[in-house]
Parts: structure tokens; sequence; C-alpha cells
């Protein structure tokens, strides 16, 4: 048992040690479940904002495109948006619209001569607090120098920022105009769920702020940003300070997005601000960073969110620069991974601990019980603190580490079960097993008290063989014997009770039904007869070995008996008494397989004598017995049917007390063409003719 158990907690350890060192290899699909489940917790509890925010959104919407044309617009349209708004005093104006290419609206482009709107909008641009932005392009130029300036704490850290490789950047003209140089890639893998936002990019000399950052730069007129690099030499990044802003960001200078449901104020249609009536609009748009972008489902620039909706990506910097304005930050940081990556070593291991201690359904509920509290846990986590702790990797391993361990006591029990299957075979019948396991209920604890036929074997002068034969010639001896005798016996749907020294007990007809459970057990002493015949056979030169049958058939109580903490199955009863007293009465009987009259009433057709009655001790009435001399097919045998009528001629004689030579003498010459143990029968029965009148009597 301790073995086993140390195996089982190996193998628990093995399975928890596999699922840590998956959990930190961080494969794509653990890190898509774990991401998910974030934004599952912000579609929970979306971010909450003031009213009141400084950002707006002036929208190329489906209406503006009604209004205005299909896009792109011309330039001249631009430049009216970038002079309006700072008519109107926004505090800074993003363009999130690429100007990579010059205007093909502009008369000195179709012609060659006339006005250029793209002159027309770089004058606009300069005349206000504006950014254009540029996008990540694999096949795109080199990225320009950034406008802003940057003061760096620490390690360097410009090799783990993404990298711009080439990017779409704004005509020359408009990118000198503007007052800053954003990126409006939103993630390095670009498609899929935009989670995080790169706050800083490389472009390889330098870092490139992301919108959002230039945005808030320019609209607080600082010039330079400040990021904080780690100290520890790992060259990450620490965070970020815009103006005066602080922003906390991962290793790679990003930043986790918490979403929340816009209100429809955050949007003014572009239409409006090119209508008539635009300076309406000056209490939305004063002082606010403005930023300019398309929902417009056919200008391709719409993203799924964490909230899992389909956005406008302009909205996503928008999101983020509320996020910097109110403070509202998700944190996952280093030490996070760490904390997971403990508690799913420490919840494993007890989940292993208390299987092995206790069983499935303690292990279940205590499995169900990590589950809530790693759920609780990082749902508390999440909602009162932002920070992000992964529960379904947690989960997921409480879950495989009950399943392993399940499943790995399952093919211990099933292995035990087959053990212990095979071993319960040598004492009950294959069928008779089959049945017991399909219906637990005829193994039910107590005593029934029903029709058996029971069965006591014994070896004949079994202390003088034990006597000459050596002890470990002697087990050698008696395990043959009982292998024999007790594979007869289950061949036959007996069931054996137990081994007693050099004595077997067995009974038919429990724990399950047997039909002709005595023919049954008369079958299977005859095999046991010619089982013994072969055993002697082998022992060449050696003592063979005699054994004694006794069989009675009647009532007797079967159950379990004992007590709670060791029982055995077996039966008690008058029936039970009387096999046990045949079994000894053998000897004198001078036959070795007697039966009762109940037996031979119930098997007819097997080939039986009457024997006469003998006071059995512990008995109080004399039981009338039979031998069992053969098979039906002795039965119907014309030399056993001359014996059996001569058998009733020698018996009646016997019964008067009449002695009859010749008779007994054919009875003898009989018997010994048919079985030579009758004629011993014959030769006791001279001085046993009281028992045959007792039958008379009785009869």
């Amino acid at each position: 048992m301790l073995t086993r158990r140390l195996v089982a907690l190996l193998f628990g350890a093995a399975v928890v040690i596999a699922l840590v060192l998956l959990r930190a290899a961080d494969p794509y699909a653990v890190r898509v479940v774990r991401e998910t489940t974030f934004d599952t917790f912000q579609q929970l509890k979306p971010r909450t904002a003031p009213a009141d925010l400084p950002v707006r959104i002036v929208d190329i919407d489906e209406a503006s495109l009604a209004t205005i044309g299909q896009w792109p617009w011309p330039r001249r349209d631009m430049a009216e948006i970038a002079s309006r708004l700072t008519e109107l005093g926004a505090a800074v104006i993003v363009f999130d619209v690429l100007f990579s290419e010059p205007d093909r609206w502009s008369p000195s482009t179709v012609t060659g001569a006339g006005a250029d709107y793209d002159a027309l909008f770089a004058n606009a641009l300069s005349a206000g607090p504006t950014v254009l932005v540029m996008s990540r392009a694999v096949a795109g130029s080199q990225p320009p120098a950034p406008k802003a300036g940057f003061a760096m704490t620490g390690n360097d850290f410009l090799a783990g920022l993404p990298s711009l490789d080439g990017v779409a950047a704004p005509l020359p003209l408009l990118a000198a105009a503007a007052t800053g140089l954003g990126v409006a890639s939103l993630d390095r893998e670009g498609a899929g769920v935009a989670r995080r936002l790169p706050l800083l990019w490389s472009n390889g000399t330098a870092p490139m702020p992301t919108l959002a950052v230039e945005a808030l730069r320019v609209a607080q007129g600082a010039s330079t940003l400040v990021v904080l690099g780690d100290t520890a030499g790992a060259g990450t990044v620490a965070g970020l300070r815009v103006g005066q802003f602080d922003v906390p960001t991962g290793p790679s200078g990003d930043m986790w997005l918490y979403y929340r449901d816009l209100p429809p104020s955050t949007y003014v249609s572009a239409a409006q601000l090119l209508g008539d009536g635009y300076s309406d609009l000056a209490p939305l748009l004063s002082g606010h960073i403005v930023l300019v972008g398309a929902s417009a489902a056919g200008l391709l620039d719409i993203r799924a969110s964490a909230l899992g909706e389909a956005i406008p990506g302009v909205s996503i910097h928008l999101q983020a620069l509320e996020q910097i304005l109110t403070g509202t930050f998700l944190h996952r940081a280093d030490w996070v991974g760490g904390l997971e990556l403990l508690v799913i070593a420490i919840s494993g291991l007890a989940v292993v601990l208390v299987l092995l201690l206790t069983g499935p359904l303690v292990g279940l509920a205590f499995s169900l019980m990590i589950a809530a509290v790693a759920t609780a846990g990082s749902w508390l986590a999440f909602s009162q603190f932002g920070v992000l702790l992964d529960p379904s990797f947690a989960l997921f391993a409480a879950l495989v580490t009950y399943a392993a361990m399940t499943f790995f006591r399952f093919a211990v029990t099933d292995a035990d079960k087959r053990r212990i299957r095979k071993a319960f075979a040598h004492y009950v019948e294959p069928s008779l097993l089959t049945q017991i396991e399909a219906n637990s209920g005829l193994l039910k604890l107590g005593g029934d008290v029903r029709e058996m036929t029971v069965m006591f074997s014994d070896v004949r002068n079994f202390t003088a063989l034990s006597e000459r034969t050596a002890p470990a010639d002697l087990v050698t001896m008696l395990n043959r014997l009982f292998a024999g005798l007790g594979a007869a016996i289950v061949a036959h749907h007996g069931t054996i009770d137990k081994f007693m020294g050099d004595a077997i007990m067995a009974f038919w007809n429990a724990p399950v039904d047997v039909p002709r459970h005595a023919r049954h057990a008369c079958e299977a002493a005859l095999d046991m007869r010619a089982a013994l015949r072969g055993l002697n056979a082998q022992q060449a030169g050696g003592e063979p070995i005699a054994i004694g049958i006794g069989i009675s058939t009647g009532p007797a109580l079967v159950g379990n008996m004992g007590f709670e903490a060791r029982f055995d199955y077996s039966c008690i009863g008058d029936t039970v008494n009387v096999a046990s007293r045949l079994e000894g009465a053998c000897r004198s009987v001078g036959y070795d397989i007697l039966v009762t009259a109940e037996t031979r009433a119930a098997a007819p057709e097997l080939a039986f004598l009457a024997a006469g009655s003998i006071v059995l001790k512990g008995i109080s009435q004399p039981e009338p017995i039979h031998l069992l001399v053969g098979d039906e097919a002795l039965a119907d045998s014309e030399a056993f049917t001359t014996l059996a009528a001569a058998h009733e001629a020698l018996l009646a004689a016997w019964a008067d007390d009449a002695a009859d030579d010749p008779i007994f003498e054919r009875c003898r010459a009989l018997a010994g063409a048919i079985d030579p143990r009758l004629v011993a029968f014959y030769d006791a029965g001279l001085s046993r003719s009281g028992d045959f009148q007792i039958l008379q009597s009785v009869a």
C-alpha cells in the first residue's frame, strides 16, 4: 500500500510538473485562453470614466461620406477640418489618417497648374497643434526621426521595443508642418483583438511614440518624453512620463487596454464640422484632444475590442488616452506570471494529496473549491486593483490533475479488480462472478435463508499422511489437490467457502441462483473423484490419496457473517451440519461420496444407490443416505440397472436381518465391474444391518 501511494504521488507530481512547464512555455493556445479570460473580465466590468473627459473624435462616418463624397477626400477638405478645429480651440488635432501620397484631387496634380491642396493642408497643419500618423508597413520607407525629444533613465531598452522596419509615412511636406508624429499601428500582430497598445516603437536608432502618447505630449506643449528603463540590466521599459502623466508599461513599453462603452457625445460627425453651423460645436471641441478618424465600414479601419465589439481604430487610441488621463490602468507585472506558476504547482500538489488521502468525491469537491478560489481571487484582483491574474490555466491544471489522478486510481483499481476477480474465480465459477459484478445487491449484508446444496470433502488418513511426508512436500501435495478439486467445484457453478487444513467446504445456489444446484454439486463431486484419480496416477510410486465427500440439500442461512471489521460470506444451519457429518460417515459406510435423500430427489437422473440410515452426531433423527455412484450415462446403463435391482434385494434382506449370501456375492460381483469402491461398501454393510432396519422403519 505504501509503495502504491508513493507511485501515485510521484505520478501526480509528474503531472503537476508537466503542467507548470507547459504554462512556463506559454504556447499560443495558452495565451489565447488567458487573454480571452481577461476579455471576459472587461465585459463583466468595463472601465468607468467621468462624463467630461477632454477627448473627442471627428468621425468620418457613413453620413459624412454621403454628404462630402467618397473617400479619399481632397486635401482641401482636410485643410478645412484642421483650420476649423484650430479656430474652435482644439488642444491638439490628431489625424488618424495616412497621407503618404500626393493628393490626386489637387489641380496641381491633375493639370500641373493651379492650387496645391497638399500645400494648403500643410499650411493648415502648421497653424495649430497637430499630429500626423505613420503606420508600420512591410515594404515601407525608413521611419522618419521623432519630433519628440526623449530623456531616458536606467538601462538601454531600445532593443526591447517593437520594431518599425518600414513605415507608410506622411508626405515630407505634411510631416514637416505637423507639430508631432505618432505611430498608428495598434499591436505587433496586426489583426485580431486589440488588447495591448505599444506606447513606444523603435525606428532602429530612437524611440517613436504611439499616436495617443504623441497627442498627449503636444496637447500639453511638452517637448520631451521621459522613458523609465529598468535598473536591473534586463533592457526593458518600466514606465513612461508624458508631461504631467505617469504611465506604467509592460517590459516592451506596451499598455493593456481597458475598454468602456463610449457615449454618443464622444463622436462628432465630420459632416457637421464641415457644415455651415460648425461654430456650434465649440463647447464640444474647445480645449479637447480631437482625433480625426473613420468609422465607415468601407474604410477598413474596424477592429475587435476586448468587449467583443467591432469598433473603429481611432476609438481604440481614444480609449488609451482616457486611461492615461484618468490613471486607470491594468497591470500584469513580471511577478504575476511567477505567482500563477506557484499557484498552479501548489494547487496541483494539493489536489494530488487530497485524492490520495480521501477519494474521488472529496477530491472533486476540493478541485471545485480551488477553481472557485482561483476565479474569485482573479476577479477580486481585476475589479479592485486592476491586476490581471489568469485563473484559466489554474482551472485547467486542477481539472487535468484531478482527471489524471482519477484515471490513475481507476487504472490501479481496475488492475486490482482484475487480480481480485482472477483470485475469486478460484472460488466462484466465472459466470456466477459476472452476475455478482452486475448486481452487487446479491452480496447484501446479513443473512438470507434459501434452498442450498452444501458439500464437505476431506482427505482420508491425513494425520498419518502428514507424519510420513515432509512439510514442504505436504504443502505442495495439498496445493495440487486443492487446485484439482477446487477447479471441479468452480466449473459446476459452486462457491468455495473455505479451505480448512485438508478439507474443503463449498455450496451452491448462493450468492446467486443456480438452477438444479443439487445436480451441479453431484457432478462436481464426480469430477473431483476423477481429478483425484488423475493426481494419484501422476504420483508414480507415491502413496495414493483418498477423500470423502458429503453432500446435503436443504434450507440454510447464507450471508456475510462476522463483525464490521472482519466478516466472511458463509452459510450455517442443519443442512451444513448434515453435509459435514456425511463426509465423516464415509469411513464407516465404506464409500467416498454420500448424499442425503433430498439431494438424490433433486437429481434423480444420476446413478444413486441407497445406503441405509445413519445416526449423525448432533442430528436428532437418523438420516437416510445414498451413494453417488456415477453420472446419467451410468444410470442408464444395463450394468447399473442390473446392479440396482440386486442392490434393492440385498437391502431388503438386510432390513429383515436375513443374510442372503448369493445376493450379497452377486452385488459384489456386479459392483466390482462398475466401481470397485462399492465392494468396500458391501463389505462394510455386513456390520451395518441395523442401519438398513432403521431405513425400513422410517419408510
